[in-house]
Parts: structure tokens; C-alpha cells; sequence
């Protein structure tokens, strides 16, 4: 309980930060889409490559399973909800664990 206790919260708190990196992702890239910034700017394509290094690993399996929509990638979204879902699942394993002792 001394060690699991932190370690749930350490992985409730990297799991909000994913989110957070994620939806700034989302967002720069509805930027970029729509010509509000450019990505020759050497300091934006860094960020922008940045971001999408971080998102694309857990955003890939997901487009495999989604279908398209158009246009609209709603993989950001399923993500979100997929971390919302183990935030939740890792709060009540904790509290779980804390009741038991």
C-alpha cells in the first residue's frame, strides 16, 4: 500500500498531462489547417512535430478501427475518452486498495 498508493496517483496525473498534450495537438493543428500559423516557422513545425511524435503511437491502433468520416479524425477524441476511462478505472483501484487496509 506504501508504494501502490503513489504509484496509481503518478499514473492519474501522466495520464491528465497525455490528455492535456493531446488536445494542444488537436488544436494546433485545427491552427495549422486553417492558415492561423505557419509551419515553416522553425519553432512551430518543432512544437508540431513534437506533439505528433508524442500522440501518434496511441492515435494509430485507434484510426485502424475507426472509419473515416470525411475527413474528420475523431481519434483524438476516442483517445481522450479512452484516458478519462482508465483515469477513472485507476481512481477506484485506488480507493479500492485504501478501503481494504
Amino acid at each position: 500500500m506504501i508504494v501502490i498508493d503513489p504509484l496509481l496517483l503518478v499514473l492519474i496525473v501522466a495520464l491528465d498531462f497525455y490528455k492535456w498534450v493531446v488536445i494542444i495537438w488537436v488544436i494546433m493543428s485545427w491552427l495549422v489547417a486553417f492558415n492561423v500559423i505557419n509551419t515553416r516557422n522553425q519553432v512551430v513545425h518543432m512544437i508540431g512535430s513534437m506533439l505528433q511524435q508524442l500522440t501518434e503511437p496511441a492515435m494509430r491502433p485507434i484510426r485502424r478501427f475507426v472509419p473515416n468520416l470525411g475527413g474528420v479524425d475523431i481519434s483524438p477524441l476516442i483517445l481522450i475518452l479512452l484516458i478519462f476511462f482508465l483515469q477513472m478505472v485507476l481512481e477506484n483501484l485506488r480507493l479500492s486498495l485504501r478501503g481494504a487496509f
